[in-house]
């Protein structure tokens, strides 16, 4: 029974692997098991979630969510939604963004940002989605995105130089770190040529892009 559901840890948090033919029930229960046995192990932990072996729709969700909350003390900072093709970018920006987001207190958005949709964030934050034409985030911290960016972002808001702002795919219609505008002709230039995961920093008084990965 216990190998119908698996307990992993990586870099970026923990995986549930649950069996794809199991009554969902019965997983819950051998899950709910398995946290009440290991509580002591995952003390004040901070941690995104993912899932695999089986889809599951988002009530299902809430219930291993409500399980892990009751019996261990882990924060679930995000869940990690598994997509093959995009999965080891996905799973490198979640990292990245983790290790930005524990240093500086930041916090996670799931979800797309439509049309005249405004995000703010007095720290640094990580969009689980798509930020569409008309929506705008600023942030005094950095701003990933685990999607594609076509509106605006401005990071680094107070003034802050050293911010970055990372996308799957960047074509902004303004992008903004600190108090330098990007050029939009160049950015879309550098977009076309970088394959994968792209990061905008502040190299002297200009915004350049950058392969996040090599």
């Amino acid at each position: 029974m216990d190998r119908l559901v698996t307990i992993r840890s990586s870099r970026y948090g923990l995986d549930i692997e649950l069996d794809p033919e199991a009554d969902f029930k019965t997983l819950l229960t051998i899950l709910t098991d398995k946290f009440r046995d290991s509580a002591r192990f995952f003390k004040n932990a901070r941690m995104a979630l993912s899932f695999s072996g089986r889809v599951l729709n988002r009530v299902q969700e809430d219930q291993i969510l409500r399980v892990i909350s009751e019996y261990t003390q882990i924060e679930v900072l995000c869940i990690v939604e598994q997509n093959d093709s995009k999965e080891p970018m996905y799973k490198s920006i979640v990292e990245r963004a983790l290790d930005d987001i524990c240093k500086k207190e930041g916090q996670f958005y799931r979800g797309t940002l439509e049309r005249r949709q405004v995000l703010e964030s007095d720290s640094s934050i990580v969009i689980l989605g798509d930020v569409e034409a008309g929506a705008q985030v600023a942030a005094r911290g950095s701003v990933v995105i685990v999607g594609t960016l076509y509106g605006s972002v401005h990071a680094g808001a107070a003034g802050d130089r050293d911010a970055f702002v990372v996308a799957l795919s960047m074509q902004p219609r303004r992008l903004c770190i600190a108090d330098i505008e990007a050029k939009r002709q160049i950015v879309y230039q550098e977009s076309l040529t970088i394959k994968g995961p792209k990061i905008a920093v502040v190299d002297g008084n200009h915004i350049y892009l950058d392969p996040l990965t090599e």
